[in-house]
């Protein structure tokens, strides 16, 4: 604390803050124990439930050799070697772990003492001067070995270097550099004056990686999961079809295949319209009656020695050979003259490469056409196509011929539309083919005003103009003034339509 004389009081107060200092630094050491002690029941937990979901794997893996001996045989193999080098490792490092809890009594639930496991009684045994203790040497050892002979097993097939790469790097026993940049070999660094809670958290941690290691290779042998990929339960049938569609006593050919299929996956037995090739069934019949028709039948499995049947089913749908062709106008059920009519036109069946058509005034190809009809009332379409066999079919429909519609004067944008005059004095005249889906636009040039006791003006363009407005001021409340004669051009069509039909607006 502070130099110089103390009076009784301050001294009592810096031994009271000495006191609270070590409390904290006590009860953190105690935290940091605890919490390794926790990490280390995580990892004993942790290694219980791997190990039974190893002992399943490998169970379910022993007995896909047994079904399926030409698969599986090889691998369950492998897996049997690695379930041995795994287990000689885990135990011995149970046996290194009774090392470090020796002198620490469990309590009634089996729970170590974390917290009073703070001294490291480890480096007497594990090591000697600056290097490692025959005990030390051992353990080094036995972690290399066990990384050798998984390696043995796996072999030089170049699917595993990634794997082995892995285990290396997670096994590595080499020299590590601490903070300052040091060397420091890898059981100092690991263990050498840590607490025995640490050291035995670092040990479960070591099994744990051992088991995770195993199940990694049982799953590496197999390609994937074995739980998913061992059990015929998990596998679908599924119709594979040439196309969806056949003519009346066509051929049909396709495939019924598995979700996952090879020449190893061999059915015990087969029902359905054809036969095994290569783990899957290839269909050779001939189309049925018109209309949706099924395909069926079950694959037999060999599995836990009983036979697992595997339903499939599939349809497929008979159309009859095409003889008419399917025409028709785009926007209506007839043509206009005077304007771009698009057709479409093709044939059930038959791509529209194949179709061709014809008529007076009929441009266009595959598939799509434009129609511009001539004189006379009707226009007769000419459909030719070539089918898949080669075969010429042939059809024809006829056509009625419109003439364009009369367009519609409007006022304001209405026939009949009414308000103040000075309102009719500003608006616009405009003119509409009503009803009609074709794109036409009408630009109004010239149009008649009739107002009521006055004489009728021409006016030039769509709006009023001076002697139309003085007309208009006069028009009484009621008046109706009548719009006529009103001539447009149009854009969109190549002829005159009808006369436009007049327009009125009543005075309010």
């Amino acid at each position: 604390m502070a130099g110089g004389k103390l009076t009784p009081r301050q001294k009592m107060v810096n031994l009271m803050y000495l006191v609270f200092i070590a409390m904290l630094a006590l009860n953190m050491s105690k935290e940091v124990l605890s919490a390794f002690g926790n990490f280390n029941d995580k990892f004993s937990e942790s290694n219980k439930l791997t190990d039974e979901a190893n002992g399943n794997l490998l169970s379910a893996l022993n007995t896909k050799a047994s079904d399926e001996p030409a698969k599986y045989a090889e691998s369950a193999k492998k897996a049997a070697e690695v379930a041995k080098i795994s287990k000689q490792f885990v135990t011995f490092i149970e046996s290194v772990k009774g090392e470090v809890t020796a002198g620490y009594e469990v309590d009634e639930n089996g729970k170590l003492p974390f917290e009073a496991m703070d001294k490291s009684s480890i480096d007497e045994k594990w090591f000697l001067g600056d290097g490692y203790s025959p005990r030390g040497k051992e353990i080094v050892s036995s972690i290399d070995k066990y990384v050798a002979d998984i390696k043995k097993v796996l072999g030089s097939d170049v699917k595993y270097i990634p794997f082995i790469k892995e285990i290396e790097k997670k096994f590595s026993t080499a020299d590590i550099k601490n903070r300052e940049g040091v060397s420091v070999k890898f059981l100092d660094y690991k263990t050498k004056g840590f607490p025995d809670v640490s050291t035995l958290t670092f040990l479960t941690a070591l099994q744990n990686d051992a088991k995770n290691t195993e199940a990694g290779a049982y799953n590496l042998f197999l390609g994937n999961a074995l739980k998913t990929a061992a059990s015929m339960k998990n596998f679908q049938a599924i119709v594979v079809l040439d196309k969806n569609a056949y003519f009346q006593g066509e051929q049909v050919t396709g495939k019924v295949v598995l979700g996952r299929y090879d020449a190893n996956t061999q059915p015990t037995s087969f029902k359905g319209p054809g036969k095994i090739q290569n783990g899957q069934a290839v269909i050779s019949m001939t189309a049925g009656g018109i209309g949706e028709q099924t395909i069926s039948g079950q694959f037999g499995f060999l599995e836990d020695g009983k036979e697992i049947p595997l339903k499939f089913e599939g349809t497929y749908v008979v159309v009859p050979r095409p003889n008419s062709a399917t025409i028709s106008a785009d926007k209506m059920n007839v043509v206009y003259r005077g304007v771009n009519n698009p057709m479409t036109i093709s044939f059930a069946g038959v791509s529209n490469d194949k179709v061709r058509a014809n008529a007076a005034g009929m441009t266009g190809t595959n598939g799509k056409y434009v129609l511009r009809p001539g004189a006379g009332s009707t226009v007769m379409i000419n459909v030719s196509a070539t089918l898949p066999d080669g075969k010429v079919v042939s059809d024809k429909k006829e056509f009625r011929i419109k003439g364009l519609p009369a367009p519609t004067g409007k006022v304001r944008g209405m026939v009949a539309a009414s308000g103040p005059a000075s309102n009719l004095e500003v608006v616009s005249i405009s003119a509409e083919m009503e009803d009609f889906d074709f794109p036409v636009t009408a630009n109004v040039t010239q149009f008649n005003v009739k107002v009521p006791g006055q004489p009728t003006i021409v006016v030039q363009g769509n709006r009023m103009d001076g002697r139309a407005k003085a007309a208009i001021k006069k028009a009484g409340r009621g008046d109706v003034v009548i719009i006529s004669e009103i001539k447009a051009t149009f854009v969109g069509i190549d002829q005159r339509p009808k006369s436009i039909s007049p327009c009125t607006y009543e005075i309010k």
